[in-house]
């Protein structure tokens, strides 16, 4: 099974952005931590939403578990389902892989449990 832990951060309401992945399990460990542009929070959530499951798609097609501190994110994904029409075209997208796996999960997490992709995300913002 591949943990696919997510996040994005924005510096700003829009502002300068970031989004983070962090991948491990079946022998990978993926850190990603990449600009995003100018964007809100929930924004570069649901753009992180994409790229992990759009990575988790390069390193296995079974049982995938994304984690997320983002509860617009995670209700999104259960309800397939965002209000946003920007957030439902990635949320789309991120479906469409996430029908590939053999078993596709999201859950919710708290900050605490989430260090490691929300680090990736703010380094991201530095970087920009």
């Amino acid at each position: 099974m591949l943990e696919v832990y997510i996040d994005g951060a924005a510096a700003g309401n829009p502002g300068p952005a970031g989004i983070g992945i962090y991948i491990r399990g079946e022998g990978h460990e993926v850190s990603i931590s990449e600009p995003a542009g100018e964007l809100d929070n929930h924004t570069a959530e649901f753009m992180a939403l994409l790229r992990g499951v759009e990575e988790a798609s390069k390193l296995s097609s079974g049982m995938i578990s994304v984690r997320s501190d983002s509860k617009a994110v995670v209700s999104g994904v259960e309800k397939r389902y965002a209000k946003n029409p920007l957030h439902m075209d990635m949320l789309n997208q991120a479906l469409q892989i996430a029908d590939g796996f053999d078993f596709f999960f999201i859950k919710w997490i708290p900050d605490s449990q989430n260090r490691s992709a929300d680090a990736l995300a703010r380094s991201a913002i530095r970087r920009k």
